[in-house]
């Protein structure tokens, strides 16, 4: 599973998303890519869920994960009373933006290969995403 090596902290506060990525917008390491278009967590078994999809559906080509599960999301156990403290952390997640890039595939794979292989990428995901290319950015 995708998680850090070691981490300074080990519980995170939750922090606010806001404005629009300013990095990672684009398509930098491959031909097509998944672009998110909201705000929100994608927790780490959500992403290699989407990575096992990307590669059985584009065999031939190469996947790229531009998004790194770095924030860990803390829950405290059921039925615990009131007072005692922070939980414990219960899983990683990778905070993103709106407009970063999620996804990428390369390795001369058509456009309808890629296209499809990331369409069920985008089903297994939290968020709202679009196709782009590396021709069409905006």
């Amino acid at each position: 599973m995708l998680m850090p090596k070691r981490v300074k902290w080990r519980k995170m506060q939750r922090g606010k998303i806001a404005g629009a990525a300013s990095r990672g917008a684009t398509v930098a390491f491959g031909d097509y890519g998944l672009q998110c278009l909201q705000a929100g967590w994608i927790p780490a078994n959500v992403i290699e869920a989407g990575r096992v999809a990307a590669v059985r559906a584009a065999s031939d080509g190469r996947v790229y994960i531009r998004i790194f599960p770095q924030k860990s999301v803390t829950s405290t156990p059921e039925e615990t009373r009131m007072g005692t403290g922070k939980g414990e952390p219960d899983y990683w997640a990778a905070v993103v933006r709106p407009g970063t890039m999620l996804f990428e595939i390369g390795g001369g794979v058509s456009e309808a290969v890629a296209k499809r292989a990331l369409n069920k990428v985008a089903h297994k995901l939290p968020v709202r995403c679009r196709f782009v290319s590396r021709r069409s950015q905006s």
